[in-house]
């Protein structure tokens, strides 16, 4: 029997590959909002982080997720993405 792929995404934060479903993913909807989206299945940009406040850090300190988004994120953003991270752990 054919075994099934398991997608593998790269973590903003800490840079290594993990398979998809032990990421978060935090999505850039077409009207520029950000958002967490812990089904994986909302429309938008896309960009994956461990469920870590660690990476997040990271992430947030070398602008990866500005980069991924081509824009700059408020730090209140941040902060709320920190929040439901420290919730959802």
């Amino acid at each position: 029997m054919k075994q099934k792929k398991i997608p593998m995404r790269r973590c903003n934060g800490c840079n290594e590959q993990k398979p998809k479903n032990q990421l978060i993913r935090i999505v850039k909807s077409p009207e520029d909002e950000i958002s967490l989206d812990l089904t994986g299945k909302k429309s938008g940009r896309g960009a994956y982080i461990c469920y870590d406040v660690e990476c997040l850090r990271k992430a947030r300190k070398s602008r990866r997720i500005d980069r991924t988004f081509e824009m700059t994120i408020p730090d209140s953003v941040y902060d709320s993405l920190e929040e439901q991270i420290k919730k959802n752990d």
